[in-house]
């Protein structure tokens, strides 16, 4: 088991740069995810962690090592890709035992560390069958198997769910993130889907450029997000945004300045002397409502239903806005609809930088 302690790490290819100087602290058995968009960095940082790309400044700890132009194969850390990476030629129980037998382990203590990999992944059935004959799901669970049987003091994930569909995905989510819990060991995974980010993170990195815009628990991240990047980001579907302009003791909205813009009293003062602002307001948070003040009456454009609520797409303030609401009010495209943005829930970000106004 080990911490990662990574020291203003940078990497340059030429005169690009990837990562400007890096500073973060993973602690032991914690199990972090790199999200962001792509050419943020995440893949890149990962590979440095594991030895594959050397930084081109900077230092790197795992535990109280330092591991700088230490090799991958000698850094004790396992890793496990989005191609599955597997040998065609040999079987399930082959391609978990091959690194063992490399190391000159006895056969009673690889057939016992494999046995017990496959038993936590639920793999004992295939472990006589090649990865041809394995289901996409099946085959990454190997390739998980694989680095589990290394015992290893860091466990790395690049993006290993890209290839799967849907169901498989939320299948083996969750079967990653019951089996870190298992296992106690630091896990680093990196994705670009923050569904993935926000249910398995301890903390979630979010990068953009090759920088950390924010570091924190994933209640944190989605609830006070640093910078309206990270606001933008985090949640699904996105946080509405609005351009609104100070008018009078209050704001407006920029497109619409006949309508007041739903600015809590208690940011008020954090705005200060701007006479401009960003406004964000999840969709999750629109509360639909009739008669009672401060309420935003829009025509609904489109509606998606999903079952357990309903999407709703309408133009407020000549910006495209989504609602989530209860599927029991059964909206219809053209209806109108009143919403409120409860005080407590809308958000501000400053018109020039992005910074969150507390």
């Amino acid at each position: 088991m080990a911490s990662i302690t990574i020291r203003n790490i940078a990497k340059k290819f030429g005169e690009f740069t990837i990562i400007p100087g890096l500073d973060l602290e993973i602690a032991d058995e914690e199990f972090i995810v790199f999200v962001g968009p792509s050419g943020c960095g995440k893949s890149t940082l990962l590979r440095i962690i594991a030895g594959l790309e050397p930084s081109t400044s900077g230092e790197l700890f795992i535990g109280e090592t330092k591991v700088n132009g230490v090799p991958a194969a000698k850094r004790d850390i396992a890793m496990v890709f989005q191609d599955y990476a597997l040998y065609p030629h040999m079987t399930v129980y082959d391609n978990m035992a091959f690194a063992l037998e490399l190391r000159g382990m006895t056969r009673a203590e690889i057939d016992q560390r494999v046995r017990r990999a496959a038993g936590l992944l639920h793999i004992e059935p295939f472990l006589e069958r090649k990865p041809k004959a394995l289901s996409g799901g099946q085959r990454q669970r190997v390739a998980m198997g694989r680095a589990i049987v290394r015992d290893p003091k860091v466990f790395l994930f690049d993006e290993p769910l890209s290839n799967l569909d849907a169901k498989l995905r939320g299948q083996v989510r969750t079967e990653i993130k019951a089996l870190s819990q298992e296992l106690k060991t630091t896990m680093i995974f990196v994705t670009h889907d923050q569904v993935e980010a926000m249910t398995m993170a301890d903390r979630i990195v979010v990068l953009k450029g090759g920088e950390i815009q924010q570091f924190g628990r994933p209640e944190e991240v989605y609830e006070t997000p640093a910078n309206q990047f990270v606001a933008g980001f985090i949640g699904s579907p996105a946080m509405n945004f609005f351009n609104i302009r100070r008018a009078g003791e209050g704001f407006v909205f920029e497109g619409a300045p006949h309508l007041a813009a739903p600015v809590p009293e208690a940011l008020k003062p954090a705005l200060g002397d701007r006479s401009e602002a960003v406004l964000g307001i999840r969709p999750e948070h629109f509360a639909p409502s009739e008669g009672a003040a401060g309420v935003l009456s829009v025509t609904i454009d489109l509606v998606e239903p999903l079952g357990s609520d309903t999407l709703t797409h309408f133009y407020l303030a000549g910006v495209r806005t989504v609602a989530r609401i209860n599927p029991e009010l059964r909206p219809r495209a053209g209806d109108r609809l009143g919403f409120v943005a409860p005080a407590g829930k809308v958000h501000l970000f400053d018109s020039t930088d992005g910074r969150a106004i507390r």
